[in-house]
């Protein structure tokens, strides 16, 4: 299986509106950010073809219209950034950034138990 590719800060805001409910057409991606961004239906429309070139997403034509679906998981694509980060700090502490997003991240208990599971499996292995 080829490599997730990382994606621009921009094109996470299209690939959410896409992970919540695939197929979705790019006029359904245009209304989904009206009111975050100020993005024409053509610059939509780039970002959805950069995200076919990566192998990110893909369409199927129904009509007149493309429908494009997920190729990755945003769970995949997190973990791209994640080793991008992680290489970017080079063997810094990781509890100060973990600490970080605790604080700032909202969670529900669900996430929060899931996170404690992790913790304690880590913390076996040593």
């Amino acid at each position: 299986m080829p490599e997730t590719p990382r994606i621009t800060e921009s094109e996470w805001q299209v690939m959410n509106v896409v992970w919540e409910s695939p197929p979705v057409t790019a006029q359904e991606v245009t209304d989904a950010l009206v009111g975050q961004h100020d993005w024409s239906a053509r610059t939509v429309k780039t970002f959805l073809a950069r995200l076919v070139k990566k192998g990110v997403l893909e369409f199927e034509v129904d009509g007149k219209r493309y429908l494009y679906s997920p190729l990755v998981t945003r769970e995949q694509s997190l973990a791209v950034e994640g080793k991008s980060m992680l290489g970017r700090l080079r063997g810094a502490p990781v509890s100060p950034l973990m600490a970080w997003f605790v604080r700032h991240s909202p969670m529900d208990k669900e996430e929060i138990e899931q996170l404690k599971r992790l913790l304690d499996k880590k913390e076996a292995e040593l």
